[in-house]
């Protein structure tokens, strides 16, 4: 598919681009270096972890509403393994005896149940996206574990947390970004979608360089 067929909103999202890659620059990417060198190795890991096992029960989900019962199960195995073994998430207890996470959601599971990605698009704040998925997070930002903590200094300090933590996680991975920062990452995201979605049955040649769909504000 030529870029302009994948991307006939290029004028718009660049412009979103802009805004999201001035605000990352000259915040985010400051706080998560700032954090990267006050937070201690096993502690960085700890913490992305725990944010990571609070989405299990989202991804349990989206893999039953794929059709993949082994997928889900082993999901939930490696949920009450993880939460309590390995302390609330903070050790990935279930990766070291096999239990793979299976990262999964609801643009894939469209994805899979046939409906189209449409134009690729960049969304304010959350960055690469397309109409399906962008429309698929409105459900997730309500099924928040999260957004189930009444007291609202903790709940505010845990999402800004994640933030970090997940902006810090990609401080390695954008390295490997050359040439125009908007075409790579475009390109990326939408051949890691289309891989993910078909459960990796067309190749990435992305996978191999650690990029990932979450590459840049997509929180």
């Amino acid at each position: 598919m030529a870029a302009s067929d994948a991307d006939p909103l290029e004028p718009i999202n660049r412009v979103t681009f802009t805004f999201n890659d001035y605000l990352d620059r000259y915040l985010l990417k400051p706080v998560a270096k700032g954090y990267r060198k006050v937070t201690p190795d096993f502690a960085e890991r700890g913490i992305s972890n725990f944010f990571d096992n609070l989405g299990e029960p989202w991804n349990i989900l989206n893999n039953l509403l794929q059709g993949k019962p082994g997928d889900a199960g082993s999901d939930s195995l490696r949920l009450l393994v993880n939460t309590t073994v390995g302390l609330f998430g903070f050790i990935d207890i279930g990766s070291r005896i096999g239990l793979e996470r299976h990262d999964e959601d609801l643009g894939q599971t469209l994805g899979v149940w046939g409906v189209d990605s449409g134009p690729y698009l960049v969304l304010p704040l959350l960055g690469p996206s397309t109409v399906r998925d962008g429309i698929a997070r409105i459900p997730s930002i309500y099924i928040s574990a999260t957004d189930e903590v009444d007291h609202d200094r903790t709940r505010y300090s845990l999402r800004a947390l994640d933030v970090v933590s997940f902006r810090a996680d990609l401080l390695d991975k954008e390295r490997i970004i050359a040439g125009d920062r908007y075409t790579f990452i475009r390109d990326a995201f939408l051949q890691n979608r289309k891989f993910k979605v078909n459960d990796g049955k067309n190749e990435n040649p992305f996978a191999n360089d650690g990029f990932d769909d979450e590459m840049l504000f997509d929180e």
